[in-house]
């Protein structure tokens, strides 16, 4: 029996990196811990500390190159299910929200108007960035 949860787990591992990104953060257990030994190719995704984040750019990663403090190597995976909205976190530039994604912030839902949006919805001057919508 053990054998056999070994070969299943052989070959779930070698799936997760086809999964996309909805139904990779809706499992993202399944993906490999971040590590500062690791050696990541662009688009591998890791998590680290309970949140999935994709490589930008190939890497031998350095005890101080995590994916929330190095944001030049990293992007947090930020829609989970299009189905779903979800609510707003702030992108990094390597991570923007694109047009059309729709996003919950201080109890109103958003739609992102451009692609590669970063700024916060709502605030002062983002009339033509975000429109609030009806859930």
């Amino acid at each position: 029996m053990i054998e056999k949860a070994r070969r299943y787990r052989k070959i779930i591992e070698s799936l997760v990196p086809s999964l996309d990104d909805e139904t990779a953060l809706t499992s993202v257990d399944l993906f490999p811990h971040w590590s500062e030994s690791g050696e990541y190719s662009t688009d591998d995704r890791v998590q680290y500390e309970g949140v999935l984040y994709r490589c930008l750019q190939s890497h031998t990663a350095q005890t101080a190159w995590t994916p929330t403090d190095a944001v030049s190597l990293w992007a947090r995976v930020l829609i989970p299910d299009p189905h779903e909205i979800p609510e707003w976190v702030q992108p990094g530039s390597t991570n923007p929200y694109m047009k059309g994604d729709k996003v919950r912030h201080v109890g109103k839902v958003w739609e992102s108007l451009i692609d590669g949006n970063v700024w916060e919805p709502g605030a002062v001057g983002t009339e033509s960035l975000w429109a609030e919508r009806s859930a």
